[in-house]
Parts: structure tokens; C-alpha cells; sequence
């Protein structure tokens, strides 16, 4: 009785790990994005807009020195960064800014590149807490 209720209980604990380790072909991506460095902030842009490309919803979450990228003051040497943000809006992609760290930096919505959406809870926690979505930080 003990080893059946053993393999029982093995095997239900195999099957939960292996379902866990497959992401969804379509499962949202939210990226944070809290680095004003070029390289840095451009791999998590790209990485971003590989995957979105392959089908997976992407939202970038503009926090902390990265608010500079989502703000037109930045837009001389960011214009990269700004370029490749407005093409993941125009391709439906949700770029988020947060509303503390830009009252921070000084900016306000008004200053926002064309597109980016300010944040709250709701703005923010719909991205973030879709299900299934996975998250990557830069």
C-alpha cells in the first residue's frame, strides 16, 4: 500500500513539474526596464521586439532611470531606444511609464513620447498579472 500510494504521488508530482516547464506559444511578455544605458536598454527593447514578433503580447515598464527613454527631453541620445519603443506601440505593443519616477525626473505626462501610457494600478497590474505572463528586468 505504501509504494502504490508512493508512485502516486511521484507521479503527480512529475506531471505538475513538466506542465510548469512549457510557457505558452502566446504568453505575455512585461519587461522592466530601469537602466538609461544604451547597450543594456537596447537588448531589452530588441529582446522585447524579437518576441513580440513571435506572437507573444510585450508590455515594457519604463521605471527609475529609464523614464529618460519615454520622454521627448531624452530623445537626442536616446533616439534609437525612442525609435524602436514607438514601432512596439505601433505594432500594438503597451509601453508603461511609471507616474512616480517621472514625477521624480522632473517630467510630466505631457512630456511622454507619443504613445507611451502612464501607469497605475490598473494600467500596470493588467500587464503585469495576465496570465502566464513571464517577466524579464533590465
Amino acid at each position: 500500500m505504501f509504494i502504490k500510494t508512493l508512485k502516486s504521488v511521484l507521479i503527480a508530482l512529475l506531471a505538475a513539474l513538466s506542465l510548469s516547464a512549457f510557457a505558452g506559444a502566446n504568453d505575455p511578455l512585461f519587461i522592466n526596464l530601469s537602466t538609461d544605458e544604451t547597450h543594456r536598454s537596447t537588448m531589452a527593447i530588441n529582446f522585447g521586439k524579437h518576441h513580440s514578433a513571435n506572437g507573444h503580447p510585450l508590455s515594457i515598464f519604463l521605471n527609475d532611470k529609464a523614464v529618460i527613454l519615454g520622454v521627448k527631453a531624452g530623445s537626442e541620445k536616446f533616439a534609437d531606444q525612442q525609435k524602436e519603443l514607438s514601432e512596439i506601440i505601433a505594432k500594438g505593443g503597451l509601453v508603461i511609464m511609471c507616474p512616480m519616477c517621472l514625477k521624480q525626473a522632473g517630467y510630466s505626462e505631457s512630456d511622454l513620447i507619443a504613445g507611451v501610457k502612464l501607469g497605475s494600478p490598473k494600467v500596470t497590474g493588467d500587464a503585469l498579472f495576465k496570465d502566464g505572463t513571464k517577466t524579464m528586468s533590465w
